[in-house]
């Protein structure tokens, strides 16, 4: 029988599971890689840009194109090709510093550049795909309305046949990325041209006539993010600017169950910052003459944030090591999604309680990530959809309507 590696005399306060065990050291590696990147880049600036609202994406975008973090887990056309579970390592490492910075590699990666990939013709992907991965071109993903989030079968953007030609018009809200992009996929419904079938898929250069982006602004939360409100005025593209195979519903939720697996990994990575950040501060700040540590109630606290910790990070892993061998159904990741992100907001919020009105406070890291979980709780699908999922799985009845 093969001896097991020694163990640890001491559990680390952040893997009390060992959890790190389960990773190979290649694994190890690009972890390790990405919280240094991310560091580096954005660790001093973070919690400015959050407070200036600005971020300077663009700069970004060409530093993780650099460092291979841009579609990483695409195949091909200078996609870096790694797994599953590299990218979701990835994305705890980027959310740790902030929500926004990962929604920018998610976006690029998962929605924009995974769309074209997976359902791009061979034009589209040479054209689009090698600068994406390199920065030099930012994508956007076009789905959400002003008024219609949840039910993305019933939007109002439309698409229409003009001889050989597209016309597009509609809004698009809430779009990530949208105002700095240099090409937008976007979805639209045809099903009011004769033949039409449902809802299509097109990609949008930025630069052609009567495509607008505006920049939301008064944000209290993903305030390190660019979002912007689409316009989309009578805009001409040619007949191969659509995807051509994919119709249906079918495309925008493969790239969004693509978006939300690194985003059941990313919010672990907000919630395992604020356990630190107030792991260390119970240490530190003494009440009654005491660290506030030395309290039951304050341990109870950790013991539970920290367990709901590793229990997400197990999900997780479990998940991706199921996406790399097998694949993975819609309804596993609303699990991870649903499970992940509920617990990840609770522990900010209780990591708050215990600094108190330090919580607060643009100098501990803790009120921004809660703020930024409010907004990752409902994009990508709310909870209450997720939970409809699971429920359709358990039950066989859908109860969406």
């Amino acid at each position: 029988m093969k001896k097991p590696p020694p163990r640890s005399p001491k559990a680390d306060p952040l893997d009390v599971i060992d959890l790190d065990a389960m990773l190979s050291d290649e694994e190890k590696d690009v972890r390790a890689m990405v919280r240094r990147v991310a560091t580096d880049l954005c660790g001093e600036h973070i919690a400015q840009w959050y407070e200036d609202g600005q971020v300077p994406a663009r700069e970004l975008a060409r530093e993780f194109g650099k460092a291979g973090l841009l579609g990483m887990h695409l195949d091909g056309y200078g996609c870096a090709g790694m797994s599953a579970v590299d990218y979701g390592l990835a994305s705890v490492e980027l959310e740790a510093v902030d929500s926004g910075i990962r929604s920018l590699v998610s976006v690029q990666g998962s929605l924009a550049m995974g769309a074209i990939h997976m359902f791009g013709s061979e034009e589209h992907k040479q054209q689009w795909l090698p600068s994406m991965a390199a920065g030099e071109a930012i994508g956007c993903f076009g789905l959400t309305e002003p008024d219609h989030g949840s039910d993305p079968a019933s939007m109002t953007t439309r698409a229409r046949r003009d001889g050989d030609d597209w016309i597009l018009t509609g809004r698009k809200l809430w779009i990530t990325n949208g105002s700095i992009a240099d090409v937008a996929v976007i979805w639209a419904n045809t099903t009011d041209e004769p033949g039409g079938r449902g809802i299509r898929g097109f990609v949008l250069p930025t630069d052609t006539p009567g495509f607008a982006a505006h920049e939301i602004h008064h944000k209290l939360s993903l305030r390190a993010s660019v979002t912007a409100e689409l316009t989309l005025d009578r805009v001409r593209l040619p007949g191969d600017a659509v995807f051509p195979d994919v119709t249906g519903l079918k495309g925008p939720l493969s790239c969004l169950s693509e978006a939300r697996y690194g985003i059941l990994w990313g919010a672990l990575g907000a919630a395992r910052t604020c356990l630190e950040a107030a792991r260390r501060y119970s240490i530190e700040r003494t009440q009654f003459g005491r660290p506030l540590a030395g309290f039951q109630l304050t341990q109870a606290k950790l013991a539970s944030m920290s367990t709901e910790l590793q229990l997400g990070l197990l999900l997780a892993l479990h998940l991706g090591r199921l996406k790399d061998s097998v694949g993975l159904r819609p309804e596993q990741v609303s699990v991870g999604k649903f499970n992940n992100i509920t617990k990840a907001i609770e522990i900010c919020r209780t990591s708050r309680t215990i600094l108190g009105a330090n919580g607060i406070s643009g100098e501990f890291p803790i009120m921004r990530h809660a703020n930024n979980l409010e907004s990752v709780l409902t994009y990508e699908g709310t909870a209450e959809m997720h939970a409809l999922v699971l429920g359709q799985a358990l039950t066989g009845v859908p109860a969406f309507r």
